[in-house]
């Protein structure tokens, strides 16, 4: 693993020999590589400083230390299971949290209409904290909120232990070598007993990976405002012909009640960047449920495109990718921190339990590829279908959601993958 050349003199104080003699007779000492401080980064850190006491921890960022990222707006929706592993790590930050207490998926006229798929005659799928006899199923926060108290907790974990965590901020690793089997080559200044890669970035920045797919269409983000008397804690998802259309619960700003918007577009139909506030306020409202009440204002959109950019494997070699690093997934199932985090939870349990490395790698890539295929191809299943254009398609789609509002034993299965994955 190559990285910055003014990272030498750091990587002397915080040499291999001072580490060994620290754990000498006990354990073998495990020089761990964390490469990306995002939440899921930050996240594994934090649970190998705290359940992995033999591990020397690097933690390796491009980003400077004094940049400030509280104020990053962009969106996350962690789920319950999510919300429990940083509550544990002490760092969850239940003031900055909208709890999201129901979740609403519907499906947007030209479709089949009934009296028995709901109040509304349309066919969907409502999900309550209250029905799964649990406090939340979710929060909905946004991105700096999170980062920051990470980056406290990894910060003030370093130092008090500075030999044993080692924060490497404002220095970009070029790339990782395996040297020997045993060992990854970190240039001249040191080696690791195992990487762990956690930087995401988004799909149209990112190198291809063994699964890619174009999915050839545009997520518009941002945020809207909606009339004081709005359903609280609501996460809407509503199908449309053209793509999926979210709105996220925020917290209340200056009085105001808002919510998080994830609008999907196909790139050859997308006519959004045309649109004045007003149209595009009154496309959204005209493709929404009533229930979901008025809209009054929206902020500037930003559009990204989107697809499907995963690794077959989680492990190569003493290399590990978690979090948007091994998958990266259409925003439909708002699942993409949620397995990162169950990344890091699972890596760190299986090397508490098993000293091997290698060993322990294997447990991880076994244990997690239920849950991280399930989801992988949920998700791309769901996407495409916005693509097809095939004669009843649309019933069929929403006689799948009244099925399942139907069958509470599907539904709370749904429930409980949505909260903790697939288990």
């Amino acid at each position: 693993m190559s990285q910055a050349p003014d990272s030498a003199a750091h990587a002397a104080s915080t040499a291999p020999e001072a580490f060994d003699a620290a754990f000498d007779g006990q354990a073998p000492p495990l020089r761990l590589a964390v490469i990306g401080a995002g939440p899921a980064g930050l996240a594994l850190a934090l649970l190998a400083a705290r359940y992995l006491p033999h591990a020397q921890v690097s933690l390796f960022d491009a980003r400077p230390l004094e940049r400030d990222v509280s104020g990053d707006p962009r969106t996350l929706a962690l789920s319950l299971g999510s919300m429990q592993l940083l509550q544990r790590l002490r760092v969850w930050p239940a003031a900055q949290a909208q709890p999201i207490r129901e979740v609403h998926v519907s499906q947007a006229p030209p479709t089949l209409s009934s009296p028995w798929f709901g109040p509304s005659g349309e066919p969907e799928v409502r999900i309550s904290a209250a029905e799964q006899a649990v406090p939340q199923l979710g929060a909905v926060l946004a991105y700096g909120q999170l980062v920051a108290p990470l980056q406290a907790a990894w910060q003030q974990a370093s130092a008090l232990e500075p030999r044993r965590l080692v924060s490497r901020f404002g220095q970009a690793v070029d790339g990782l070598k395996q040297d020997r089997p045993d060992e990854i080559d970190a240039g001249i200044a040191e080696r690791f007993d195992l990487a762990v890669v956690a930087e995401g970035g988004v799909f149209s920045e990112q190198a291809r990976k063994s699964l890619t797919r174009d999915y050839r269409q545009n997520a518009w983000v941002g945020t809207v405002t909606l009339a004081p008397d709005s359903p609280v804690g609501v996460a809407y998802e509503r199908f449309t012909r053209r793509g999926p259309l979210a709105l996220l619960p925020l917290p209340d700003r200056d009085g105001q009640r808002r919510a998080a918007l994830v609008w999907c577009q196909p790139q050859d139909e997308d006519e959004v960047e045309g649109l004045s506030d007003a149209q595009r306020l009154a496309v959204i409202q005209q493709q929404l449920p009533d229930r979901v009440g008025r809209l009054l204002g929206i902020s500037p959109l930003k559009c990204f495109p989107l697809g499907l950019n995963a690794e077959r494997t989680l492990v190569e070699g003493r290399r590990i990718r978690i979090g948007n690093a091994a998958q990266t997934l259409h925003p439909v199932a708002g699942q993409g921190l949620n397995l990162g985090l169950r990344d890091a939870f699972a890596l760190v349990e299986a090397l508490r339990r098993d000293p091997q490395v290698d060993q322990a790698l294997r447990r991880v890539e076994w244990q997690r590829a239920p849950d991280r295929w399930a989801t992988i191809l949920t998700t791309d299943f769901l996407a495409r279908t916005f693509a097809w254009r095939w004669p009843g398609l649309p019933a069929a789609r929403g006689l799948g959601l009244a099925a399942l509002q139907a069958m509470p034993p599907l539904k709370r299965a749904l429930a409980g993958q949505m909260m903790f994955g697939r288990r």
